[in-house]
């Protein structure tokens, strides 16, 4: 039986930005918040946001194979709302043709609403994308759609109180954002060269990225993880002359953010004092590594102790050391950080501050690189890097472990 109105909850991700990249969509009943129906798939190789316009894609299809006529999309992506909404531009090319394709799809239903919720509120989909993502890392095949039809008979449109309570930007695509959209071409996403084209840098979101000052385990070159060690002395002075170096950098911060541990918000507070005294506010998700039972070893004494396990390590991101984390699961975390400062400081500069292995997965995944890059890729403590995040998802990364401030340091 056809029904009048749904909710849509859609979400996408990628392994790496780009990296093996899935998508899901889930349809509800707004009233019971019964499931309708469930898409999910892995697409190959793609970025974030090409998987989000994708989940919304496949849960508008769904949408429609129900009948509905009126429809509320959910989703956690600032991007895709602002840009179906007509808000933002889509000036990115490999996302064009996929925002034709929804504006298309939008055009069959009666209304269509565009809400943006917190990722926590998004979970059922994010986990039928992250199922998608594994299979698509894994190399298996692409699980199909699936879905589930209700027997409820629906009436109305949501009412109000049907949307999530919290901040959200909500919004109805214009017509004539849909007919603009609508006439964008190019080729598949997936499989787009990166554009020459020059950006704005006042349009993107600036990441100062600074590793923390010198601690004791840095000088002895001992695994430093979740160990909550301070500065040394000569790390004070390096925070210092980090704290300088931004300022040159960006005469307006909107915000640091920090790694919780006490070497990172050392460091962040002497930067936040030299421009202007923005709040310190700590992430959880920008945490060194856990390195289990190897913290506070040297590379030697984990190579004598934990052999075979090491070799397994340093093989792959997938595997943790003994008790502790995988820089898979570090750079899911850094991703999710990375996506909420972009949504959070569009066109603004934010310093963050974090470690060694944060960073390098920051900065390995913005400039597309493989993970031998995690091997290659030296930081210094109190070395500065900085990128610049754009709303169509683009990236540019300007500067790598700049430690010109530190002189003998």
């Amino acid at each position: 039986m056809a029904v009048r109105a749904v909710v849509i909850e859609a979400d996408g991700g990628s392994r790496g930005n780009p990296g093996p990249a899935g998508y899901g969509a889930v349809v509800r009943d707004p009233e019971t918040g019964e499931v309708l129906a469930e898409r999910s798939a892995g697409i190959g190789t793609a970025t974030n946001n090409v998987a989000e316009y994708r989940g919304l894609i496949a849960g508008l299809e769904a949408a429609a194979e129900l009948g509905a006529a009126e429809v509320e999309a959910r989703m956690d992506s600032k991007l895709v709302v602002e840009q179906m909404c007509g808000r933002w531009q889509i000036k990115h090319p490999g996302l064009r043709p996929l925002a034709a394709q929804a504006a298309g799809l939008v055009g069959r239903f009666a209304a269509v609403r565009f809400t943006w919720i917190p990722r926590e509120r998004n979970r059922h989909a994010d986990a039928l994308a992250n199922a998608a993502m594994d299979a698509a890392a894994a190399g298996a095949a692409a699980p199909t759609g699936t879905a589930r039809t209700g027997t409820a008979t629906l009436g109305g449109a949501p009412t109000a109180g049907t949307a999530p309570t919290g901040t959200a930007t909500v919004g109805t695509a214009p017509s004539g954002q849909q007919a603009a959209v609508a006439k964008a071409t190019g080729t598949d996403p997936a499989t787009t060269p990166a554009s020459w084209e020059p950006r704005p840098t006042e349009e993107g979101t600036r990441l100062i990225l600074v590793r923390h000052g010198e601690t004791e385990r840095t000088v002895q070159k001992r695994y430093s993880g979740r160990g909550d060690v301070p500065l040394t002395e000569r790390g004070r002075a390096q925070a210092e002359a980090t704290a300088a170096r931004v300022a040159e950098l960006a005469p307006s911060v909107a915000a640091v953010v920090s790694s919780p541990l006490c070497r990172c918000t050392a460091t962040a507070e002497a930067v936040a004092a030299r421009v202007g005294n923005p709040p310190v506010r700590t992430d959880d998700d920008l945490i060194e590594c856990d390195f289990g039972v190897w913290e506070g070893h040297t590379f030697a004494e984990v190579r004598e102790g934990w052999a075979g396990e090491l070799d397994a390590w340093l093989a792959s991101t997938r595997v943790s050391p003994p008790e502790g984390e995988s820089f898979t699961a570090v750079a899911e975390r850094t991703g999710r950080a990375v996506d909420r400062l972009r949504s959070a400081y569009p066109g603004e500069t934010v310093v963050v501050v974090s470690h060694v292995s944060p960073i390098k997965l920051v900065l390995r995944d913005a400039l597309a690189a493989g993970d031998a890059f995690l091997h290659r890729l030296y930081l210094d403590t109190a070395g500065v890097s900085v990128l610049d995040l754009y709303p169509d998802g683009g990236v540019a990364v300007r500067s790598v472990n700049d430690t010109s401030h530190l002189g003998d340091l």
